[in-house]
């Protein structure tokens, strides 16, 4: 198991402040294995967020309603939609009443890609946390919040 102290070779005045460090710490290596997971698929774990909500919605969405529903708020969702429309992931659908509205549709390539991907992608991060830490652990990052 890993011990942050030792992991950055560090002491923290309080463990309030072990605590943020370690959240900021674990949330870097964790996209840092998501990173080179869905390396060998040829998307980010932004993308697949997105693929994954236009797949979840089951109807074209407004690009806000995309960065609204995304877990990790990004600035450049607009660039991240541009690769998987060239990847012919999604499909960008203008509106017939009003040019300023485009909605995005996932493709058949793009559920295919999503099928592709193991459902479990996150298995190994997890696997030593019970049930019950999960929930703590939860519980306590909502309060943070």
């Amino acid at each position: 198991m890993g011990d942050l102290a030792k992991d950055i070779n560090s002491t923290f005045p309080n463990n309030r402040v072990k605590a943020l460090l370690n959240i900021i710490y674990t949330a870097n290596w964790i996209t840092s294995c998501q990173n080179e997971f869905f390396k060998d698929f040829g998307i980010s774990p932004q993308q697949y967020n997105i693929l994954r909500i236009l797949r979840g919605a089951g109807e074209p969405l407004k690009v806000q309603t995309i960065k609204d529903r995304m877990l990790e708020r990004s600035p450049n969702a607009t660039r991240l939609m541009d690769k998987l429309c060239a990847k012919n992931y999604i499909e960008r659908l203008p509106s017939e009443h009003d040019r300023r509205v485009v909605k995005i549709v996932i493709t058949k390539e793009g559920m295919n890609l999503l099928d592709s991907i193991p459902y479990n992608l996150n298995k190994d991060l997890l696997k030593n946390l019970s049930e019950e830490d999960g929930k703590l652990l939860s519980d306590l990052l909502d309060k943070m919040r």
